[in-house]
């Protein structure tokens, strides 16, 4: 009956001792949480050590790689534009992500092969398009980076990778299908393709960043956008449509080239961004300036060869023996004063000679 008493009432207590480690929740440190470090405090935004948020616009060129249709014919390019806008989140120094906004136009001509083309001439059509897209960017220099120099970098080389969606208008005129006043009347070819989620594209692509400043980024982009789609040029739905300007080549997708010249705005108050801290270039200069810091005080400069710990910088007995106690002056102590130390003293508390082990004459020594 006692003994069941004593385990209820212990094991409680056990359990909730076992819980406590000085503190009254997780939250305080150091706890169980924190490996017992003092130097621990929870991650919130106010401790945050840099920047990483940003907003990024850019436009400039953008032309077909492969299409039926293309932007480069009888030896001239036809350029189109683009310009994106973003919203990009740093997850770590080497890897980001964006919500991408792109628009643009592509100019682009072709002929028919045979009769069809003597009759339609040389074509001409645009394609006007938008789109959503993740876009993921992996910063190589940070990734590759692993020797600090002791200077700042201001370029990078990012590598960018995303999926999206997209719509688009395309226009075809030629000499053939744009018979408004004569009979049988025709029509231009045209495509309206609304944005949704059967109309996927993906994109690749490289570019360098400069940082300007704390607030600006610069950066130059190239990318490689894959439509999926052999009707995105303009040349009509499929290539059995007639006219047949989506047969003149045997691909199905439609593919173009955007370069780029942009801006990036960092957000936040701190003076660096993510993307360009790299923690070895941090743990380096950290060792750089402790190397390089001047000791205004150095303790036991000189050690301690007796081991009595008092440093041989103020120890006045630099031969104390393994075992002897010292004073702060590191010398061995002799509470009787007659000369010989309390590690040999067989009589601690009454003076004696040497030669009968610190004890009076015709006194036999005392075990200690």
């Amino acid at each position: 009956m006692k003994l069941g008493l004593f385990l209820a009432l212990a094991f409680p207590i056990a359990f909730y001792a076992q819980d406590r480690s000085g503190v009254t929740g997780k939250n305080e440190y150091p706890n169980a949480y924190s490996s017992g470090s003092a130097k621990v405090s929870p991650f919130t935004n106010s401790s945050r050590l840099f920047k990483d948020w940003s907003i990024s616009v850019g436009g400039g060129a953008a032309v077909f790689q492969n299409a039926d249709l293309s932007s480069f014919y009888d030896g001239k390019i036809n350029l189109g534009w683009n310009g994106y806008a973003s919203i990009d989140k740093q997850i770590t120094h080497t890897f980001g992500i964006s919500v991408l906004y792109q628009m643009g136009k592509l100019n682009q001509k072709a002929m028919l092969p045979g009769a069809a083309g003597i009759a339609a001439g040389v074509a001409t059509a645009w394609t006007k398009y938008q789109q959503i897209s993740i876009l993921g960017d992996i910063n190589f220099s940070n990734l590759i980076r692993r020797v600090d120099n002791h200077s700042p970098y201001r370029w990078a080389l990012h590598g960018y990778a995303g999926v999206g969606l997209q719509g688009y208008n395309t226009l075809l005129l030629d000499n053939d299908m744009s018979r408004y006043s004569t009979v049988p009347k025709r029509i231009p070819i045209e495509i309206d393709q609304k944005l949704g989620f059967d109309t996927f594209f993906y994109q690749i692509g490289t570019g360098v960043k400069y940082n300007a400043s704390k607030l600006i980024d610069i950066e130059a982009r190239a990318m490689y956008i894959i439509t999926g789609d052999d009707s995105f040029d303009g040349g009509g739905y499929g290539k059995n449509a007639v006219p047949r300007y989506n047969a003149i080549t045997s691909g199905h997708s439609d593919n173009f080239v955007t370069v780029n010249l942009g801006l990036s705005f960092k957000l936040g108050k701190h003076d660096t961004h993510l993307a360009w801290y790299d923690p070895m270039q941090d743990i380096n200069s950290r060792i750089n300036v402790l190397e390089n810091t001047t000791d205004d005080f150095v303790v036991c400069q000189k050690g301690d060869k007796d081991n009595d710990g008092v440093c041989d910088d103020w120890d006045r007995q630099l031969d104390t023996p393994a075992g002897a106690r010292v004073d702060g002056a590191g010398v061995a102590l002799d509470m009787d004063l007659d000369g010989v130390i309390d590690l040999y003293d067989k009589c601690v508390t009454v003076p004696g000679p040497v030669e009968n082990n610190g004890c009076p004459i015709n006194t036999p020594p005392t075990n200690k």
